[in-house]
């Protein structure tokens, strides 16, 4: 692209953006990475609403006294519940950005926050049957299919030696809202007592409007962007978007389960009052939150793979930590081993999602494709994958509290539910190993053409 047609590739009709090459250099300079970065700031705003709604009922559970009549187990299905929707609502929510665009998409994924936010303010209090407060808790998890939406739109925006941090940085924005709502949970529980949760959902009624706004005003539509059946059929049929589901599982899954689950731990393994917990819940989430965009830039400067396989090494080792202190009854040896598991969920998820659209470049290179068309072809099977793996991912948070729901209902504490994540862990390693980091293939750089993108480097 010409710098002259540069403003031609800028040209808006209404919030829609005619043409767009973030790979070319020149367009990137004079117009694209402004543009792109003005829209990741305000969908990082939508995103991190969403997530503090979708984990809004890991703070409403600390609130949850005895005079609620729910036990430990049914506070856990009331999470599952809002983990399991959200995981399912990630397939639609990808597909909706091409359908309607971007920025039209999160102005209305934002005003969709309000229904499950004014469900809870509504029936938040002692007496309220457990089927109800299941079914909102199940609402929340719309909030859970902002990120897939936010996730494929900002692929689209940005270059490929870009990807890591953009999408480490918007995934992160997003995380941090589930710490944040845990704060806000522990301000008002040590402020005005755990007898008062509308609170936190009052506070969230008019962020819900002011993300809407925003994505209103400032994002844009991406024309180029169109729903590609085609792309979305050949993602389901290629083996790498099972693998990586598998990897972000154990990144993903397991940084949304341990956030929902762990004030919950706290309070039924190691006997921490609502405030205690409260206090304690938010430090991991954040953390793990915060480091995200730096698994990215790791993944980008040393590969994806081999920055997820040095995490799940590093998780493997953490959770024998957590199982060391469960089975010792040790809550600060247990603290540490678990904010060290938060800290890598996020690195991990940085670099696994780094390593998605570098896969699909790899296998461009390995048909012959250059230039352009690679990365084209990248960016079409990446997007189309994105909300698949992102699913199947997060579904990792629902199989972690239901597997903290049978360890306490049948043993009283979680470690036998941690010696399951240690297994799963190990398995990780090894399918990142044996796929993208095992033999010649992996490093192989042919002579011919331009020089090929090898597993390792993804």
């Amino acid at each position: 692209m010409t710098a002259a047609s540069t403003t031609t590739a800028a040209r808006k009709r209404g919030r829609w953006i005619e043409q767009w090459d973030p790979e070319d250099e020149t367009f990137w300079k004079e117009t694209g990475e402004r543009i792109a970065r003005r829209n990741l700031l305000y969908s990082i705003l939508s995103e991190h609403i969403g997530f503090s709604i979708w984990s809004l009922w890991s703070v409403m559970v600390l609130f949850m006294g005895p005079e609620y009549g729910v036990d430990p187990a049914g506070k856990f299905f009331l999470i599952a519940m809002a983990t399991l929707v959200g995981s399912v609502v990630r397939v639609p929510y990808t597909f909706a950005v091409a359908r309607f665009g971007g920025r039209n998409w999160t102005v209305v994924s934002a005003l969709l926050l309000l229904l499950p936010t004014g469900a809870a303010f509504a029936v938040m209090e002692p007496g309220t049957p457990y089927p109800v407060l299941l079914l909102v808790s199940a609402l929340t998890g719309i909030g859970g299919g902002n990120f897939a939406s936010s996730m494929t739109n900002i692929n689209s925006f940005f270059p490929l030696r870009r990807k890591g941090w953009a999408l480490g940085l918007n995934a992160g924005g997003g995380n941090i809202g589930v710490p944040v709502v845990q704060l806000a949970g522990l301000l008002v529980i040590g402020t005005a007592g755990a007898a008062h949760p509308r609170l936190v959902l009052g506070v969230y009624l008019p962020l819900i409007v002011v993300a809407a706004l925003c994505a209103a005003l400032f994002m844009d539509n991406l024309a180029p962007v169109r729903n590609d059946t085609g792309a979305v059929r050949e993602a389901v049929r290629d083996p790498h978007t099972w693998i990586m589901s598998v990897l972000y599982t154990g990144t993903f899954g397991s940084f949304i389960g341990y956030s929902f689950a762990f004030g919950l731990v706290l309070q039924t393994q190691f006997g921490r009052t609502p405030l205690e917990a409260a206090s304690l819940t938010f430090v991991g989430p954040l953390l793990g939150s915060l480091v995200r965009p730096v698994g990215g830039r790791l993944a980008d400067r040393y590969g994806g793979a081999r920055i997820t396989l040095g995490t799940f090494a590093a998780m493997a080792l953490a959770t024998g930590v957590v199982i060391l202190a469960s089975l010792h009854a040790s809550l600060t040896v247990f603290l540490v081993g678990f904010v060290a598991l938060f800290l890598l969920t996020g690195l991990g998820n940085g670099s696994t999602y780094k390593m998605i659209p570098d896969i699909f470049r790899a296998k461009a290179l390995e048909r012959g494709m250059t230039g352009e068309a690679a990365a084209a072809y990248g960016r079409r099977l990446s997007g189309a994958s994105m909300g698949l793996i992102g699913a199947v991912g997060a579904l990792g948070g629902l199989a972690i509290n239901l597997a903290f729901r049978q360890s306490f209902q049948t043993a009283g504490t979680g470690t036998a539910a941690f010696v399951v994540f240690l297994a799963f862990y190990a398995v990780c390693s090894g399918l990142t190993w044996a796929v993208y980091l095992r033999g010649p293939r992996a490093g192989a750089v042919p002579e011919e053409r331009e020089p090929r993108l090898g597993y390792a480097q993804v």
